[in-house]
Order: structure tokens, then sequence, then C-alpha cells
């Protein structure tokens, strides 16, 4: 792991950035093996785990099949000459690694700020193994802690409205989510819907708060992940990497 570290640091990588790669590297090393289908997630760690990907199946001749969470995920499964695939034809996976805006203790976690978390949660829900990679910023004592900007939900454009006045019903502060650059309006997610960022602060229950939200009418998804992950593996202030299993928790 140190040897990875330096050899990050050596590329020009900040010590947070070299951490982030070697915990997407030690995932995909430790749970990913030949003849898998293979979840890719999206965000900016998830690059480093396509990457390590494409090298395993370079130097060690792994037979993959690879499904993309998002567009970003697509590209990355092409440019790192990986196989690829979609739920249609390969309808259940053997493990998918994903990032995450805050993991809580028991690795229920926000996803989201990327506007992915739809095809993301059915990427998940679907394999047999969820693996998260993130950096230390990411864990938190309680989800609504850490992550400010509220939880994301995918809706119908012609719904968002009325979702916005249902979410107010159930304690939440529901804000379109605005395109920053390079478009004028709301942003746009891969399956032609809006997103609500919507603020509950500490979210005690996320079970419950998940089912609520997903009980709307024009809700397509929300980004509560619960239940869902089995290994954490985050990269630390000083650049190691530490490992959380759900397992070790219960």
């Amino acid at each position: 792991l140190s040897h990875l570290l330096k050899h990050s640091m050596a590329e020009g990588l900040s010590l947070i950035e070299a951490a982030k790669r070697a915990a997407a590297r030690l995932a995909v090393d430790n749970h990913v093996r030949d003849g898998m289908r293979v979840g890719v997630g999206s965000g900016s760690t998830i690059v480093y785990a396509a990457q390590r990907l494409g090298e395993r199946v370079r130097d060690e001749g792994l037979k993959l099949v690879c499904v993309p969470t998002s567009f970003q995920a697509l590209q990355l499964i092409h440019e790192n000459g990986l196989v690829l695939a979609d739920l249609t034809s390969v309808p259940h996976l053997d493990v998918a690694i994903d990032g995450a805006d805050e993991i809580d203790p028991a690795l229920n976690c926000i996803k989201g700020g990327g506007a992915a978390h739809t095809q993301e949660k059915l990427v998940a829900y679907n394999s047999s193994l969820f693996v998260l990679v993130a950096d230390y910023r990411k864990k938190s004592g309680v989800l609504g802690s850490v992550w400010k900007s509220g939880v994301p939900v995918e809706v119908l454009p012609m719904a968002y409205v009325c979702v916005q006045r249902r979410l107010a019903d159930i304690g939440g502060d529901a804000k379109l989510r605005i395109a920053t650059s390079g478009k004028i309006g709301p942003v746009v997610t891969d399956n032609g819907c809006f997103v609500l960022d919507v603020a509950f602060g500490d979210i005690n229950d996320p079970e419950g708060l998940e089912a609520a939200i997903n009980a709307i009418p024009g809700v397509i998804s929300c980004g509560l992940f619960v239940g869902l992950a089995t290994y954490a593996y985050f990269g630390e202030a000083d650049g190691t990497v530490s490992c959380m299993n759900v397992l070790e928790t219960e």
C-alpha cells in the first residue's frame, strides 16, 4: 500500500487524491476476480477503480463484463478497454464498486451529487456485493450532518412542483438543482429527469425516510442507499486506507 501511495505522489497527485486512488485500487484488488460481472460506479474516486480494472484485464488477462451507472461510467469503461454490457443483457452482477457523498457507520449512504443515483441504485441493488470507495471526508456519524446539500431526489419534470410540496409535508426543504455552467435552467439527468436537493437535517431513520420519499408519486429514485453496502474503503488524511465491513458493525 505504501508503494502505491509513493507511486501516486510521484505522479503529482495530492495526498488525498493519492489516498483515494489507493482505496479504489485496493477495493478492486480485494473484490474483483476473473469471470465477474462488475458494476462500475460514478464520480472522481471511481476513475481510479476503472483504471485498475483496465490494468488487471491487461496484466492478468481477467475476463470481465462491466455495467455502467452513468454516461461518465460508460466512458470510463471504453477508455480503459473494458467489455461493456447493460442490465438488460446482464441483469445480475457479482460486484458493484461506487463512490458516495456521505457514509454512516452502518454503511448507509447518500449518493446523487453527480445526479446519477437512479442508475447507481439499480446497479447496486442488482449486485451480490456492493462496495463503496471514498475519502475520509465522507465519513459521518449520522447522515445529513456532513453532506449539507440535501438528499438528491430524481423526479419526473412534470411533477417536480407537486413533489416539492409533498416533501415539505414530511419535513424536507426541496430545491430544484440548477445547472452551474454550460446550460441555462435545471440539471437534467441521464434519464431526462430533474433533481431536487432536499434538506432534512440529521437523518436518524434513513430507512424510514427512504420509504417515505419513494412513496411520493413522481419520484423516480432518492439518493438514500440503505442496507446495500457491505464494505467501504476510505482514503485517509495521512494517505493510508481504512476499510469498514458492515458485518463487523452489527
